[in-house]
Order: structure tokens, then sequence, then C-alpha cells
């Protein structure tokens, strides 16, 4: 990626190491070029390197990333920048959404054509929703209040968001964020304009609906998910296509969904065929021991019970994509302070797992490698700790070994491959006895001595 810069006035962080390991790692990431009105530090272009570099960081923060800035500044062209963070801040008030979204949109076109493995001829993409925690300010609350079973003054704000995926890449394609009040169902309804005529989309029974299949069908996207518990009525068994594999008549309910207007619901037929598979899972150690896929994908030939079994399976690939971006790179609790910094921050979230799976592709398709057996927090790791080393290399010839080493390690950093392995999701290191803030702040005693309100073991 070639970057032209106006003037040395203009670009002065231009030396920045994160933007060195994506110029030398191709074109992953295009930035749309933008006119200052005035010379500033903080460009546009600056801007998104340092907001970038803070969300790669291991502390994300605004004084580590500027500390970043400094440093190679004072080391690339002896300048200096004021200690305080104030100016990054606004710059980052500044910085255009449209910006970003186009940033976003150059990493995602990378991604999207990257030839990944297909199931059977098919795209298959993945819904699943999940919520973050904000920082207790009066704006965020005002926008994302916390929850209703909390008091006032105890508790955080809440965003609630709903992301969807390409199962054979792991690309983050879209996403869609409101508060807890609307459902996630409500917000997958706006993502249906990123699936595409031939995709398969997975989910689980919380996004299942007479509704859903129908218009998704209708759009040429056909649906795999769990069976709703309360779809146990109005299912007429028509043919048995194999065992456990039935040929099932949905039989449109009397309610409208919330989501839906009336109009379009009136004009949904009276009913739809459906198939059900019964899936056994006779693994020890799993909570689920049967389960009923819905699916319009009717053929049983082409698409057989056992496949759509083991394909349902990959459905928690969509988990492990939220753990990747909630807790390996930090995404569950944001930390600016108003809804229009926060959406911000939250789509350079999304450009950074994007830039991370971009390059854990590269390397994959380099080395024959798994892209979805490879390590995020490896890379995320690489990314931290090569980009200075690159930064530092003068030579071309010298950079090129280094970014084909970088790949390398990038590539040999693997998830063994452990499957039925039980991983249950408990804490074996104790937190410190720190007591709870149950009352508002202004309003809350503390208690000084820890062995008053420890918890006795007898």
């Amino acid at each position: 990626m070639n970057l032209k810069p106006f003037s040395k006035q203009v670009f002065r962080l231009h030396n920045l190491p994160i933007q060195s390991l994506i110029a030398a790692a191709g074109n992953f990431l295009r930035l749309p070029d933008a006119h200052p009105s005035r010379l500033r530090v903080f460009t546009p272009w600056c801007t998104f390197w340092l907001f970038l570099a803070q969300v790669l960081g291991s502390n994300r923060t605004c004084r580590e990333a500027l500390r970043s800035g400094q440093a190679w500044l004072l080391n690339r062209q002896g300048k200096t920048i004021s200690p305080s963070t104030s100016a990054y801040c606004q710059a980052r008030a500044r910085l255009p959404m449209t910006y970003i979204e186009k940033a976003g949109e150059s990493v995602l076109e990378h991604l999207k054509g990257c030839e990944g493995q297909t199931w059977l001829g098919r795209c298959v993409k993945i819904v699943d929703g999940s919520a973050l925690s904000l920082p207790d300010t009066t704006e965020n609350q005002n926008r994302y209040p916390q929850s209703s079973r909390q008091k006032k003054g105890c508790g955080f704000p809440n965003m609630r968001f709903v992301a969807l995926f390409i199962l054979s890449s792991g690309a983050w394609l879209a996403s869609a964020k409101d508060s807890l009040k609307v459902h996630e169902r409500t917000l997958w309804h706006t993502l249906w304009g990123y699936l595409m005529k031939g995709d398969v989309i997975m989910a689980d029974r919380g996004f299942c609906g007479y509704a859903d299949f129908y218009l998704l069908l209708k759009k040429g996207v056909d649906s795999l998910m769990r069976l709703h518990h309360r779809r146990s009525s109005g299912c007429n068994r028509k043919r048995r296509l194999g065992k456990g594999d039935w040929l099932v008549e949905w039989i449109k309910t009397g309610t409208c969904p919330k989501w839906l207007d009336k109009e379009t619901w009136t004009t949904l037929p009276s009913a739809m065929m459906v198939r059900h598979v019964e899936v056994n899972i006779p693994i020890k150690g799993f909570r689920t021991l049967s389960l009923t896929l819905a699916t319009t994908l009717l053929d049983a030939n082409r698409y057989s019970a056992t496949s759509l079994a083991d394909l349902y399976r990959r459905r928690w690939m969509a988990e492990l994509f939220l753990r990747d971006i909630k807790t390996t790179m930090g995404m569950d609790i944001l930390r600016c302070k108003t809804p229009e910094l926060i959406h911000k921050e939250f789509l350079m979230h999304q450009i950074a797992y994007n830039l991370i799976r971009a390059l854990m592709f590269h390397a994959a398709q380099k080395h024959s490698a798994d892209p979805l057996r490879i390590s995020l927090a490896g890379a995320c790791a690489a990314v931290r700790q090569w980009a200075p080393v690159m930064c530092a290399a003068r030579s071309q010839s010298r950079k090129s070994t280094l970014l084909n080493a970088f790949f390398i390690c990038i590539a040999h950093d693997t998830i063994p491959l452990r499957p039925n392995r039980l991983e249950p999701r408990a804490r074996k290191r104790r937190p410190k006895n720190f007591q709870l803030m149950n009352q508002p702040r202004q309003s809350f005693k503390e208690i000084h001595h820890r062995n008053r309100y420890a918890i006795s073991l007898s």
C-alpha cells in the first residue's frame, strides 16, 4: 500500500510501527483520501492509525497509543508533541465515521475475495448475538441504559449487538447494535441485506421463526437453525426422508411477530414445507443429548442428515469468534465516554479483528494451514511484537525477510485439534474478597476490614 503524504507537516506521524507492518503486509487496508482544512499533527490519517494501534494494543488506553506516537516521532524526526491525551481524544471525536467505514470496507473486501472452503458449493454464514459493557456516563446511560435488575448507580450501560460471520474465513461481515430493550432477533433482520442468493445461514433457536424462514427463502437464502421450543405445535409430518428425518408442514400462527408489519404478515402463505432432522449426541459430557434441526434444505439426496448435523455443529464457531473479539481482543468492555465515540470504537474493533483475520488467512494460504486453526491470540501477539522490528528495518530485502518469517510465525501457531474436549466454564483462581458495590457511590459505606465481610467456610 503506497500512501503519498501531502507534506511533512501534515503527516508527521507517518512512521508509526503499526502502519509500517500493515503497509508491508499487503493491500489489506486502504484508507480514503482526506484533505484536512488546516495543518494538524493529528490528521484523519494519523488519528486512524493511532486509534487502530490503540485497539490492537495490550493496554488499549489513549495514553499508551499517544506514547507510541511520541516515541516514534522523536526517534524518526527529532520532534516532540504534548504528553497530554487531550488533543488525541479531540482528534478521535473529529474523525469522520464515513472515513472509518470506508477503511473497514477495504479489509472486508479482501477477506470476501479470499477463496475459502465452501460447504457443498454453498457459502455458509453464521449469526449470533452478545452484549458489551460501557463506561458509566450520563450520555451512555441515556443511549444504552443498564439492566433494570441493577440498582441505579451500581451498574454499567450495556450495548446489545448481533454479528454476522463468514464460516470459511471467520470474517466479521456486519453487525447491528442497540440497547438491551431491543431483541437480538429484531437487530438480526437489519442484516439481511448482507445475505446473497445461494447463501446458507446458521443460527441458534432464538432466531428460528416462520416469517424468517419464508422471507429468507424468498431471497434465495436457505436456513439451518435449531428448532424453536415453541414450535412444538403447528407442525404436520408429511413424509419420512430417513431415520429421524422428516418433511414437515409448518402452519402460520395468528400472532404477527413484533418486528414485522401486519400487512407483510397477511401476505405470507398459511403453510410452508420445512425439513426436521433429529440429531442425537452420544458424547459424554455434552449438555445437550438430542436436538432437532429445522432447515429449508429439503433435498435429502444432496443434503444428507449427517452432513446437516456436522455443519450445525460448526455453528459453535460463532461463539469462538465472539470469544476472540471480546476476550482475546478486549472488546467486552469499551472505553469511550460518549455514544458517538463508542460507535467509532466498536467499528475500529471490527476493522482490527478483520485485519488480523486477513493476516491469518494470508499466512494459511502461503504455508498450507487451516485458517480456522491458527491462534488469533498468537496472531495478535505477532502483530504487536513484530511491528517495531519490521519498522526498524532499513533495507527492502531485510523487510521482505522479516515479513516471510512473520507469516511463518503466524501459520505455525496453531490450536491443537482436540474434538469433544470438556472445557467447563469455571474459574480456578479465586478473586480478591473486595466488598461489592450494592449501593450508589454517594451513599456507599466501605468496610475497612475484609475479615468482617468474608464468607465463612463453616
